[in-house]
């Protein structure tokens, strides 16, 4: 995709387009036939049999290699409310949700591995765009290197712990080392879900809706409604604005007051988490509340246009995170690199990696911190040019862009080996300083995570 162009709501594997879900075709189709009805039954049980092997297989903890992108299928699945977020190293905590009561649990520390793929509203992301209490699914793993891991190291039995005290079991996985982090609207995209509304119960511009998450063809299926909560702080989108509950009400579409039921009516949400009224075991304290509600295809594309477009713009002035493969060593500090692009992001950024472009290479830790920049981390990069880009043919998997370019240098700096995590500028992307808080001093790991010293002292 160019600059200026639509933004599709796809979920791009790592620049490669799994699924084009457009949402046209949201109404319910006509019920099947007996005979399509029993070979529909059939295919679905060989569906959740095999999801069952699979479910046992991602349940075995797995440890990512170094150098190796880790099989998206032995990740260890679970979701919950985004309470702390550490931006600058790519880390926070997650309320994870498990067989107990939700609001009992203790946020759990997690870690983006340098790979790591962020999506919000059906859009690459940075930790810094997901507002707190949004509800995101996970995709993670055990600590690759758990001497330097940035969050707590836990046993690898921990998601089968009971925690006691109404929190039961699966609140605090040993996988948190994230492969994929995205919130319920992106998950939907990806996985070809909508939610169907069943009822809405409105009073003083709040209530509960009854709703079910199911494919978005096939039917709705035997899927249990879930009650879900909103307030008048909740977004309705519909084409290109931003609409209220009244309006809804005006139109007839819900009820001023009382139930009304909405048949299936398919629309995506965002979903977060509040405290609610209650005593807590009655379970009103583990209902989660809807943040949005997409009515239709233009309004999910709107939501997506516009954080590809901040992603973008970060991106750019972070330059494009990478791994070495292999560095060819010349003379006098001459060197040919080759490096893998991170996958994850739009199309556009991938587009200025051109063969024969000038560029600068900065070495990087696994937070994606650049490692030195007193003047900005163009200082002490080392530049060049661009010799080649090849791009996979193969399948690609989650982390990896598939893209690989070969980098020459005259000057190759000490962060450039293979296996090291680095950072990559082509000449069209601007020059820019990056905060304190973003970059290492010299390279020093002890000034990897920043302490009380950086505050000025009053």
């Amino acid at each position: 995709m160019q600059d200026g162009q639509e933004v599709r709501p796809t979920f791009a594997h790592n620049n490669v387009i799994l699924n084009d879900h457009t949402l046209s075709d949201w109404p319910l189709p006509d019920m099947p036939s007996r005979k399509t009805a029993t070979s529909m039954f059939r295919l679905a049980l060989c569906v959740s049999v095999t999801l069952i092997g699979s479910a046992a297989a991602a349940d075995e903890p797995f440890r990512p290699e170094a150098g190796k992108f880790p099989p998206l299928e032995k990740a260890h699945s679970y979701r919950g409310e985004l309470v702390f977020v550490d931006h600058a190293n790519r880390r926070g905590s997650i309320r994870v949700q498990g067989t107990g009561k939700f609001y009992r649990n203790d946020p759990q520390p997690f870690a983006m591995l340098p790979y790591g793929v962020i999506r919000y509203h059906g859009a690459p992301a940075d930790l810094r765009d997901i507002p707190l209490g949004t509800v995101m699914h996970v995709r993670a793993f055990l600590p690759p290197a758990p001497k330097i891991s940035a969050v707590p190291v836990l046993p690898v039995d921990n998601k089968r712990k009971d925690a006691g005290h109404y929190r039961g079991t699966g609140t605090a996985p040993a996988e948190n080392h994230v492969l994929l982090l995205e919130d319920e609207s992106s998950h939907c995209l990806h996985e070809g879900l909508v939610w169907r509304l069943q009822e809405v119960e409105l009073k003083n511009n709040a209530g509960k809706i009854i709703a079910s998450r199911g494919p978005k063809t096939g039917g709705d299926g035997n899927f249990e409604g879930k009650e879900l909560t909103f307030d008048a702080a909740t977004r309705i989108w519909r084409d290109r604005e931003r609409i209220r509950i009244a309006d809804l009400v005006a139109e007839k579409a819900w009820p001023a007051s009382g139930k009304k039921q909405l048949d299936g009516q398919a629309v995506l949400l965002g979903i977060t988490w509040k405290p609610a009224p209650g005593d807590g075991l009655s379970g009103a304290f583990t209902q989660f509340h809807i943040s949005d509600i997409w009515l239709n295809e233009d309004a999910i594309q709107n939501a997506a246009h516009f954080q590809t477009e901040t992603h973008k713009a970060f991106i750019r002035s972070r330059w494009m995170p990478a791994w070495i493969d292999a560095v060819e060593y010349g003379k006098f500090g001459h060197a040919t690199v080759t490096a893998t692009l991170f996958g994850g992001m739009d199309s556009s950024l991938y587009n200025d990696f051109q063969k024969g472009v000038g560029a600068q290479m900065n070495g990087a830790e696994n937070t994606l911190k650049h490692t030195a920049g007193h003047y900005g981390p163009s200082h002490v990069a080392s530049s060049g040019k661009i010799l080649d880009v090849t791009k996979s043919t193969g399948e690609i998997p989650l982390g990896s862009s598939g893209i690989q370019i070969q980098f020459e240098t005259d000057l190759i700096i000490e962060g450039i080996r293979p296996g090291r995590v680095v950072r990559v500028r082509p000449e069209s992307w601007p020059k820019m300083q990056v905060p304190r808080e973003e970059y290492l001093l010299e390279n020093d790991p002890e000034d990897r995570f920043p302490t009380p010293a950086i505050f000025p002292k009053y």
